[in-house]
C-alpha cells in the first residue's frame, strides 16, 4: 500500500484539498502500478518549514511503497506531484522536496 504524506507551510484555508487528495491519488497509484484504492494520501498543511532560509512556500512529501520504486518511478513521481503543488498550492518546483522509500528494497523475497 503506497503512502503519500505531504507536509506544507501553504494555509490549506480555501483551497480545493479534495482535488489535491484526487490528482495525487491517481498520479502515485499509475506511476508506481498499484490500484487507486491502496493509496493512503495525508496533507498537512501550515506547517512551520524554512528552505533556504526563508519561509516562501514550501512542501516536503514522502512516498513509502511495498515495491514498485525504481529510479524512472522516481522521476516521475518527483514531476508529477511537483506540478500537482505548483498548480494547486502554487509551491514552486524548487521549493519541493521528495523523499522516496520501498520498504522492500534490498530483501531477498519470501518463500513463503
Amino acid at each position: 500500500m503506497p503512502c503519500l504524506d505531504i507536509s506544507t507551510n501553504v494555509s490549506l484555508d480555501g483551497v480545493d484539498i479534495d482535488s489535491v487528495f484526487s490528482e495525487a491519488t491517481k498520479a502515485v497509484a499509475s506511476i508506481i502500478g498499484k490500484p487507486e484504492n491502496y493509496v493512503m494520501v495525508l496533507v498537512r498543511g501550515s506547517v512551520d518549514i524554512s528552505f533556504g532560509v526563508n519561509k516562501e512556500p514550501a512542501a516536503f512529501a514522502e512516498v513509502v511503497s511495498m515495491g514498485g520504486i525504481n529510479s524512472e518511478v522516481k522521476k516521475k513521481l518527483i514531476y508529477t506531484l511537483g506540478t500537482i503543488l505548483l498548480n494547486k498550492l502554487s509551491i514552486q518546483r524548487s521549493r519541493f522536496f521528495l523523499k522516496v522509500h520501498d520498504t522492500t528494497a534490498g530483501r531477498s523475497r519470501s518463500r513463503l
